[in-house]
């Protein structure tokens, strides 16, 4: 029996390959014989470049950059195409980043937590070693982000942050855009290609807006959202002015990690699907023709998981092709009938597994080990 396992990352606990791994360890426990294929899976959120390295190869570049507050961070960039001494010579070579790696909410203790005040800074540390490398274009994973600036951080690291009415640098956050006058100056990018890869369609402002729906989970109050949303307005018209736009506060995708996306917009860059891409980049629709049985999951699988993201993804691919679909998660929060409609034959959590979220959060690999080999006894010939 051929078995495809390719799940997204199991958020604050597992990585994609790791929780692909133990599902096929545990089935093979039970069933030696059959063939596991592991596609671990991301959308532009944490574990991109892990998933993107595993399928694409390339070379990992490691880059010292700064958490959402500034503090040192590890991060890295994938360079796909070529060396970068032969970037002179006209080759293609195509840098992947991760803003999680710099602007992730994981990296922020939940009590510092404030998008008033972090900044994507470290993200543009990312996207300058990138273009230093020699890329001729970069395509940036948005998602899982713990700040809310519309990526001015990210234009500071660049050389080109906004300045007062007085000339002085504001300082990090969201909430002092509202004083925004002016860049300081012209992004070096080298005219590298920028691309923006995310599942999130929401515009910049606005009731679905980057500070309206994702302020909340990153510490905003009611009072925040609406400091927040009216600062990124004001901070649109400037980055229009300065690159000659129009239209940014309503671009789809703008909201991305929280304005980034409307950043990249007005660099010139386009949005693309993160999970289109990634699911392109690791030959998943060829693996799903060639499947007896796929097994996919997340941390949480709930009612926004239909709605785009990864397992809903992989299940809608199944049921086009008439396979069966099992979902594995650490919690299961949707319905049967409603899961069943995307393509899900049936679906498994951690927490019923061991009987408390804690233990599903502590032990996450023997739980996945445990309910894969489960699986074997239940499915395989």
């Amino acid at each position: 029996m051929r078995v495809l396992i390719c799940p997204d990352k199991f958020a604050g606990t597992l990585t994609a390959p790791a929780a692909a791994q133990a599902v096929a360890a545990g089935w093979l426990e039970a069933a030696p014989d059959d063939e596991m294929v592991l596609r671990p899976l991301a959308d532009g959120g944490p574990g991109f470049v892990d998933v993107l390295a595993q399928a694409l190869g390339g070379r990992r570049l490691p880059v010292a950059t700064v958490d959402p507050l500034g503090r040192p961070a590890a991060g890295e960039v994938l360079l796909v195409g070529g060396a970068s001494e032969s970037a002179g010579g006209g080759e293609r070579i195509v840098a992947y980043v991760e803003s999680a790696q710099a602007c992730g909410l994981h990296l922020l203790a939940k009590e510092e937590r404030d998008p008033n005040t972090t900044t994507s800074y470290g993200l543009g540390l990312l996207l300058a070693a990138a273009v230093e490398a020699g890329a001729t274009e970069v395509v940036v994973g948005l998602g899982g982000s713990a700040t809310n600036d519309a990526g001015a951080g990210m234009l500071a690291a660049l050389g080109a942050g906004p300045v007062d009415v007085a000339g002085n640098a504001l300082p990090y956050g969201g909430a002092v855009l509202a004083a925004a006058e002016k860049l300081s100056g012209t992004p070096r990018l080298r005219q590298a290609e920028l691309v923006a890869a995310t599942d999130v369609d929401s515009p910049l402002v606005g009731l679905h807006g980057a500070s309206s729906v994702f302020g909340p989970q990153k510490g905003a109050t009611r009072e925040d959202v609406l400091r927040l949303d009216a600062a990124l307005e004001h901070f649109a018209g400037v980055l229009e002015e300065a690159f000659g736009v129009s239209g940014l506060t309503t671009m789809p995708g703008g909201g991305a990690a929280g304005g980034i996306g409307a950043a990249l917009l007005a660099l010139g860059g386009r949005v693309v699907s993160g999970i289109a891409l990634v699911t392109t980049a690791i030959g998943l629709e060829e693996e799903l023709d060639r499947a007896d049985l796929v097994i996919t999951g997340e941390g949480s699988f709930d009612h926004q998981s239909l709605r785009g993201k990864v397992a809903a993804g992989v299940a809608n691919g199944a049921r086009d092709r008439g396979l069966p679909c099992v979902v594995v998660a650490g919690r299961v929060e949707t319905g049967h009938r409603e899961a069943a409609s995307a393509g899900v034959t049936e679906m498994h959590s951690l927490t019923d597994y061991f009987g408390s979220a804690e233990r599903a959060m502590a032990e996450p690999a023997r739980g996945l080990r445990a309910i894969g080999a489960r699986l074997a006894r239940q499915w395989s010939r």
